[in-house]
Order: structure tokens, then sequence, then C-alpha cells
């Protein structure tokens, strides 16, 4: 495990990196280190960390597959644990959010980096983005020990030496604030206040795209005026997307383990509570996953009683089993990473270093046609939408040609401009 006390490799670092596997396919390692002991050495303190045990960690995992980079930062005096990494640069750097939760252990914070990082490979392809996917996880510490304004800027630091290969931004558990922090140490990362700002309304609203393009779909119904929605989850994200479907006359249920939120949408939407274990039991039309992934699964699946999911919560399938119970049932599944790209869709219009709200919403206006075009697609070639939406997602961050970035003042430029946003 990765808090277990090392019996070998004895490193003098502060903040430290290791990669554990080749990058790009052509390992380069530097001399006295072998392919799975990769350590960059940047801070001088004494620590000591077995290399390899985190390698065959990471290698091992079910959910490794073939990312480019992964990557462990600590830091002793701020109290940095953090993992990075690179699924996939292709289109572009990798490029995804930073993520602060409290995880059951240690090989689940890896689990939830591997699969975050492919996701947004998925996603930023399908968003025709110029980015590629990364991801980044912070095991929340003790802040009662520690600053978070300076564990923030000791993981700035960390990502400042991958030189531009991952771009980071906010996610569950951070905050503009943080990525404030962050930025003080690394150019590498968007969503700032002083320009896109906080996502969470963007995302929403491709979520909400999503469902009424799911309605449409399946339901053959042209408003959403009654559908019954049972939102999982009414964080930042889940608030906002509560308010554009009370605001189109949907029919709220929600669900929280944080019952003020909860007491929030009742008050202001008029929604109708769920405790958290009848969610998959409730009589709904729409399952609308917003909080963590992993909980559609083979057992979730024979309880729910619904007739479409689309959510904003990243990668909701929990397995294979997951993914085949769907293509074999009666739910329409709104492809989650198709449909909650509007964040980074919206933080991607500050490459020109002049963003425009206005243009960012053109943008993410497009998620809807996009999925239009999956359900389309699923329908003529009797695929189901999980299948057709990787399918189309791997043509396009397959196609090499994309220049990578080193700095957000960069204006990105592809040989392929149809396939990119015109910036």
């Amino acid at each position: 495990m990765l808090n277990e006390t090392p019996k070998t490799n004895k490193i003098q670092a502060g903040i430290y990196l290791i990669k554990t596997l080749n990058y790009g396919g052509s390992p380069v390692f530097p001399p006295g280190f072998s392919a799975t002991d990769i350590c960059i050495n940047l801070n001088p303190m004494k620590l000591n960390l077995n290399c390899g045990d985190f390698s065959r960690i990471v290698c091992s995992l079910a959910d490794f597959d073939n990312h480019e980079e992964v990557l462990l930062a600590c830091d002793e005096q701020t109290g940095l644990r953090a993992l990075i990494a690179v699924h996939n640069t292709f289109r572009g750097p990798g490029v995804g959010g930073t993520r602060l939760w409290k995880y059951e252990n240690d090989v689940a914070a890896v689990t939830d980096v591997l699969r975050l990082s492919r996701g947004m490979t998925f996603k930023n392809a399908m968003a025709e983005l110029p980015f590629g996917g990364g991801k980044a996880v912070i095991l929340a510490p003790d802040f009662s020990k520690y600053q978070r304004s300076e564990l923030m800027r000791a993981f700035g630091r960390a990502v400042s030496k991958l030189e531009g290969r991952y771009f980071t931004a906010e996610d569950v558990g951070t905050s503009c604030d943080d990525m404030s922090e962050i930025r003080k140490e690394t150019e590498c990362i968007f969503g700032l206040k002083e320009t896109s700002g906080d996502p969470s309304p963007h995302t929403a609203r491709g979520v909400f795209l999503g469902i009424e393009a799911s309605v449409a779909e399946r339901l053959q119904c042209d408003s959403l005026k009654g559908i019954r929605v049972l939102i999982q989850g009414v964080g930042h994200v889940g608030y906002h997307l509560c308010s554009m479907l009370h605001q189109s006359g949907a029919q709220l249920f929600v669900s929280d383990i944080n019952r003020p939120a909860v007491e929030i949408c009742e008050q202001e939407f008029g929604a109708t509570a769920v405790s958290p274990d009848k969610v998959y039991d409730a009589e709904v039309d729409i399952y609308a996953p917003c909080a963590l992934g992993a909980t559609v699964s083979v057992e979730t699946l024979n309880r729910l009683k619904v007739s479409i999911i689309a959510g904003a919560a990243n990668n909701q399938l929990r397995d294979a089993k997951a993914t085949e119970e769907l293509q074999q049932g009666d739910i329409l599944y709104a492809p989650d990473y198709l449909i909650n790209a509007g964040g980074i869709i919206n933080i991607a219009c500050e490459m020109n270093g002049s963003y425009q709200p206005e243009k960012a919403a053109r943008e993410v206006a497009k998620i809807k046609p996009r999925l239009q075009e999956v359900y389309r697609r699923a329908r003529t070639e009797g695929k189901g939408t999980c299948v057709v939406v990787d399918e189309m997602a791997r043509e396009r961050f397959q196609m090499q040609g994309f220049s990578k970035v080193r700095g957000p003042e960069t204006v990105m430029e592809s040989r392929h401009p149809a396939e990119s946003i015109a910036y």
C-alpha cells in the first residue's frame, strides 16, 4: 500500500514524482533507476519510498489501461499525497480536474485516478477538444494539522514538474480558491476566477441538454413538464441541474448524504427528498447520478424502475457486467462522459486568452446533437449507447496531428479544423 512503511529505496525528497511506466511507448530512464523505479527528485527532505511496490500496484489493477504516466506526489511538510495520471496525449496534453477526497484505502485512490483519467481521454475526444486525458486526486489530509493553501501550492509544484503534459482544473472537493493557490506554482491550470470560473453550471447545462435529448428519444416527449427526475447528489452540479429542471416543469426527487443540501432543494424547487437507501427503488422516469461514480451495477439495475439514466457523475458504470446488463435491458443510457463535458468545454474557451461566456454557451450546446448522433447510430447499428460512444471517441483520440501545449497562453492549432473548436 502507498502508506506502508517502505523497506527499500530511500529517497531524499520533499515532493517526488514516480513514473510507473513508459511514457509514449519509449522509455527513457535516469541513470541508476529501472522501469519500475523512476523517481524525479524535487526538494531535499528525508522520506522513504518503495517505488517498485507502487508500480506493481498500479500496473496490476484492472483499470490500468496503458496509461502513459501515473505519478505519486508527496510532501511531508504540507501533508500532500496526490496521484496524477495521464492516460493519452494523442490529441494534446492531458487535461482534467483535481479531486480532493478521503478514500477508503490507497488502492481505491489509484483506481479512481486511473478510471477518471481514462474517462477524460474519451470525454475530451467526444467534445472535439484538442486535449488528451488526465486527472489528479489528492488524498484528503487532516486539515487541522495542515494548511490547505500550502498543500495546494505543493500540488502546483508537482504539476509544474510535468512540463505541460498535464493541465489541472477544479473538480469534486476543490474550488476556484484552491485553483488560485495552485496557480502560484504552475501555469498549467484552467478555471480560475478571473477567467472561466466555476465550471459547475456548464456541466449541469450539458446534463440538462442530455436529459432533453433522452426524453425525446425514449419517451417521445418534447417537454420535460411532469417528467419525474431523481437527482442523486445535489452539490454544485446537482443543485444547478435541479434549478434548470425545475424551470422546465420537471418533478424533482433528490437524495444526498448532506441533509442541508437536500433541504435547500426542497425549499427552492419543491423537490421530494429520498433517503439514500431508497434511491434505486424510487418510481421515477429518470435516474440522474450526480455524485461519485460506479453507482450503476447489475444489482442497482435490477432495482431501478426508470426509463433513462442521465447524470453528471463520472464513471457511472461499475464494471463490464453493468455495461452488458444495460445493453440487454430497456433502460436508455446517456453516456456520462458525453453529457457531463460542459465544464471542460467551458474552460477550453480560455485558450485564446479572451474568455467569452456566449461562446462557451454555444460550444456546450453542441452536446445535444452529439448525443442525438449516438442514439441514431445505436438504433441503426443495433448496438448499446456505451459501445457506440466509445467507438466514436476512439475514432477521435486515435487521430494524431494535434499540437501539444506548453503553457496556457498558447493557442492550439489543429491540422484537422473540423475536429476541434476554432479558437
